[in-house]
């Protein structure tokens, strides 16, 4: 089994996720109290996994979530047919007053010594309604599924959530999937949620189904619950202190065969250093290191996951399913938006080392 993992060759379905999809308001680089004006960039940390793979990656992918029946829900779901996912939807009705809600992110990009500022509203979200039971999983998975995805950002949203990446995960299992999970901490949301102590629980319990685990070293810590690394980095893109971790990791949960994450040095909002590294069955891996001139940072790693899944189920090697999830990750932060704009013939280019020579 190449990576420790026995990746069906073919399903109806590449890869389904299950999550929140999202709509991002972004004023550009205007902060918002002085905000005129918005793009409107449908997202989701699960969502843009399954939609980077189908647009980019010309893979069969869907994404299981909710959606209401409103206009804003029109919208999302428009954008979820262009990008070539297959939404699997729960519906809701929208009362016209106050919900349920497909949620908002509000985010401007900053500029160079201003930081990027990332809110939410998620008041009576659709997505958090969600819950075991909801999805009927077998019918999903009756013509086969390669691999299975979802995220931190989802299981944060209420008491039911988790409980349905749990069942859905055990169904892939059962249907021969592979399962990955980004831990994606993000500390505003568990807050709200019950606070660290409730996410390390949680965490813990969806991790149990995973094959394939993304995050960095604070999300292993928060995520897990796993001490912080004894050997200190020397910089944020020495790898050093993140594969000293993993063995916790794999103690803690054994049947974790890939944990991977990328690594960035902000100098500032549009200058980025970026690298990415994964422990595979054993054996520690690390990619080149670029300069990044950052356009919209949202997204960077969803577009590393869904490029080093590509090429881990494309059958690529090790050292070439790194590099394709951190040229994919790369390429997305010169795009505005949370989901790719780049063509597989584009990332491989990078991987291999390509340039920013115009092509005529």
């Amino acid at each position: 089994m190449p990576y420790g993992l026995n990746i069906p060759a073919s399903g109806a379905f590449d890869l389904v996720s299950v999550g929140a999809l999202v709509h991002r308001l972004d004023p550009g680089i205007i902060p918002f109290r002085k905000a005129h004006q918005c793009e409107i960039h449908v997202s989701g940390g699960e969502f843009n996994v399954a939609a980077n793979l189908a647009d980019c990656f010309r893979l069969k992918t869907g994404v299981a979530t909710a959606m209401v029946d409103y206009p804003i829900g029109d919208l999302i779901a428009e954008r979820v047919r262009a990008m070539g996912v297959q939404g699997i939807y729960k519906r809701f009705e929208h009362n016209g007053v106050n919900g349920p809600n497909m949620a908002a992110v509000l985010s401007d990009r900053g500029q160079g010594v201003r930081a990027p500022v990332v809110f939410y509203n998620r008041a009576n979200e659709a997505a958090s309604l969600l819950k075991p039971g909801d999805f009927d999983w077998a019918s999903i998975f009756a013509g086969g599924v390669r691999w299975f995805h979802s995220g931190g950002i989802f299981a944060a949203l209420s008491e039911t959530t988790a409980e349905v990446i749990i069942e859905g995960m055990k169904a892939a299992k059962a249907a021969g999937a592979v399962v990955s999970f980004d831990l994606n901490f993000r500390e505003k949301l568990w807050k709200i949620s019950g606070g660290q102590d409730r996410a390390v629980s949680v965490v813990a319990r969806i991790v149990e189904n995973v094959d394939v685990l993304v995050g960095n070293e604070e999300d292993l810590q928060k995520g897990l619950g796993i001490p912080g690394p004894e050997v200190a980095a020397k910089s944020k893109l020495d790898p050093s202190a993140f594969f000293g971790m993993i063995d916790q990791v794999v103690a803690k949960h054994p049947n974790v065969k890939i944990v991977a994450t990328t690594l960035r040095e902000v100098h500032s909002t549009n200058r980025h250093s970026w690298g990415a590294v994964a422990w595979i069955d054993g054996k520690t891996y690390v990619s080149p290191t670029c300069e990044l001139d950052v356009y919209d940072r949202v997204g960077g790693g969803d577009g590393f996951a869904s490029g080093f899944f590509y090429g881990l189920m494309s059958g690529e090697s090790e050292e070439d399913a790194l590099r394709l999830g951190w040229a994919h990750g790369a390429l997305l932060t010169t795009f505005p938006g949370d989901t790719t704009m780049a063509t597989v013939e584009q990332v491989r280019a990078f991987a291999k080392g390509g340039s920013a020579r115009i092509q005529r």
